[in-house]
């Protein structure tokens, strides 16, 4: 099988980091079906690499829900509905907690950086590079909750982080699969997100930030109650 994370992110990541994840690409995405036992001796075998690294991947999985321990080895849980809104819930409550802190912040310099990201995010879609776009969509959010310094909140979002990434990867790539022009729209909001940070501007925050997390958000649960939207998804990652 082709690898469905995109492994120019994996170029200096120790092989413990390589094998979690494709394997949580895997299982989200349901290349590895719900139910499936995964045993170290058959992923060593497969990815090439002694037990360690494969041991290092199944904790991690574990600690995210994604697999539960057995005799055996690991049962397959995978993401259900039901998980992907919880972890919106978690986002919703974390974005929120931040926006209202840069009210009472100095943000020029925050402001400079997003609008560095923005420009990156442009040249990633000029170029159709959307493995690229979708890392730099994460990491402007993630820029802005880093901002505030604080250091419980950052744990909270580097919990969901990993499955975050997946599900922006996925979503992102079925846009581009069904209606390329969007991005202009994903982009006009991250504007209208900085533009409401810049300007301290409440309602104009409220606006840009709700528009943007209701967006995201509808899309990744049509994917997943969509047999065969997650089927184009998946697909546009394997044969990339």
């Amino acid at each position: 099988m082709k690898a469905l994370y995109p492994e120019k992110r994996l170029v200096n990541a120790s092989m413990g980091a390589r094998v979690v994840a494709e394997l949580r690409m895997r299982i989200i995405t349901k290349a590895i079906k719900d139910e499936t036992v995964l045993t170290e001796n058959q992923l060593a075998k497969e990815f090439q690499v002694s037990r360690s690294p494969i041991r290092e991947a199944l904790r991690t999985l574990t600690t995210e829900n994604l697999v539960r321990p057995e005799r055996m080895g690991v049962v397959v849980v995978g993401i259900s509905e039901k998980d992907i809104e919880e972890i919106y819930d978690i986002r919703l409550m974390v974005e929120s907690f931040v926006f209202e802190r840069l009210l009472h912040k100095d943000n020029g310099k925050l402001v400079g950086e997003l609008e560095k990201l923005i420009e990156m995010m442009k040249i990633a879609i000029k170029y159709k590079d959307i493995d690229e776009f979708s890392f730099l969509d994460l990491e402007f959010h993630e820029t802005i909750i880093r901002s505030i310094d604080h250091r419980y909140i950052s744990m909270l979002w580097s919990n969901i982080k990993p499955v975050m990434e997946c599900l922006i990867l996925l979503s992102m790539r079925y846009r581009l699969e069904e209606n390329d022009k969007d991005f202009e729209r994903v982009i006009a909001n991250h504007e209208l997100i900085m533009e409401s940070i810049a300007n301290k501007d409440t309602d104009l925050i409220n606006q840009a930030f709700y528009k943007n997390f209701n967006d995201v958000q509808n899309k990744v649960e049509q994917l997943w109650s969509n047999e065969e939207m997650m089927k184009i998804a998946r697909e546009s990652i394997e044969f990339k």
